[in-house]
């Protein structure tokens, strides 16, 4: 399905798939995610205090649910590649805007357009690049499009710290800017040119159920997404960087599950690997349910592997239950995982205030979630 360039050479689907894991990366690696590690720092400068940083993630992920809905019906009327250069373009403006301290009612749009920019390429990146792929390299395609996301945690849990170091908060939000402006640069001339699947109607026989088990899954991984550096750095007394190579073992981790998850789908079955990274997700919540600060490092390592991977399986399950109706599947499942993932981001920061601002309870929540989606995928 991959289209010629400009030029008249066929483009092959690993240049696409990468381009698409530039916008994954760009998206939700630094726009959304960088916000972990700097939620400690956020609060120490006194932007925010730790109730309202939890909020601005739940925002967050409400203004993805929006980009997410969004993407696919413009895409509908305008070409994916415009698209991805729109949220592209939102994205970095929003980051800038980010570098100046207004207080909690100035972030909070800002932080919601980044939001909203992070779903249209989300929604779009990856089953773009998976039509393009060869129907045995599908898993392939969309496991490096969706390591994209453990890419750029990975690369923004590094740059955080030096960020910080050179101009605080504000130097941080402006240098995750430049790292969107340089991946945009890098990545628009190979856009992946398929559109969405047009088909409507109903979601196809079986995919009520996976969106049910993505949905409970992206539930579960609200703590570790919002929480994780915070745990380290407020909750065991550890040092701002300390919280920031946790942020980068989650990344690393989440690349070698996108790309793993992948290959493991296309030789023995999306089902059965999607069973085992539940199993590894609810694993790691556990951990971080322990008093022992040497856990924090396997779980931060073992939920980044489960969280990418276990979108890389969805996405393959969703053209294997759907075939030419994949991309409908694909957003609705992406549409549930946001939407349940603002709800929760939400109760959890008032969880979160109404406690203390004790993590145990919040990391216990997300074990209960990612044990309920493990029992829903048995049934897939």
């Amino acid at each position: 399905m991959g289209k010629a360039a400009a030029g008249g050479a066929p483009r092959g689907f690993l240049g696409q798939a990468w381009a698409g894991a530039a916008a994954t990366a760009s998206g939700n690696g630094l726009a959304r995610f960088a916000f972990v590690p700097l939620f400690p720092a956020m609060v120490a400068a006194g932007w925010v205090d730790g109730a309202e940083a939890g909020v601005l993630g739940a925002v967050t992920l409400f203004g993805s649910l929006i980009g997410t809905l969004g993407g696919r019906h413009v895409a509908l009327r305008l070409p994916v590649p415009l698209l991805l250069d729109l949220g592209m373009g939102t994205i970095l403006v929003s980051l800038l805007a980010c570098a100046w301290n207004g207080g909690l009612w100035w972030l909070m749009p800002w932080r919601l357009l980044a939001g909203i920019g992070g779903g249209i390429l989300m929604a779009l990146a990856g089953p773009a690049a998976v039509a393009a792929a060869p129907a045995d390299r599908r898993g392939m395609a969309g496991g490096i499009v969706v390591a994209g996301v453990g890419l750029g945690i990975a690369g923004g849990a590094l740059a955080v710290p030096a960020f910080l170091t050179a101009g605080g908060v504000a130097g941080s939000w402006a240098g995750l800017a430049g790292l969107v402006g340089l991946l945009w640069i890098l990545a628009r001339g190979s856009w992946p040119l398929a559109t969405p699947d047009r088909a409507g109607g109903a979601a196809p026989t079986g995919g009520t159920l996976l969106i049910a088990t993505y949905a409970l899954h992206s539930a579960g991984m609200v703590p570790p997404m919002v929480y994780l550096a915070d745990l380290a750095v407020r909750g065991h007394h550890l040092a701002l960087g300390i919280g920031s190579l946790l942020w980068f073992a989650f990344g690393a981790s989440g690349v070698a599950g996108g790309m793993l998850s992948g290959r493991l789908a296309d030789r023995f079955g999306s089902r059965r690997v999607l069973i085992g990274l539940l199993v590894t997700q609810a694993t790691a919540l556990g951990l971080c349910m322990q008093p022992l600060t040497a856990l924090i490092v396997p779980a931060a390592a073992l939920a980044g592997f489960a969280a990418v991977g276990t979108t890389t399986v969805i996405l393959a399950l969703a053209r294997d239950v759907a075939g030419p109706q994949a991309t409908l599947l694909w957003v609705r499942c992406t549409a549930a995982f946001s939407v349940t993932q603002a709800g929760i981001g939400f109760l959890l920061a008032a969880v979160f205030a109404a406690t203390g601002e004790s993590h145990a309870v919040i990391f216990a929540i997300g074990t209960g979630f990612s044990l309920a989606a493990l029992v829903s995928a048995r049934y897939l």
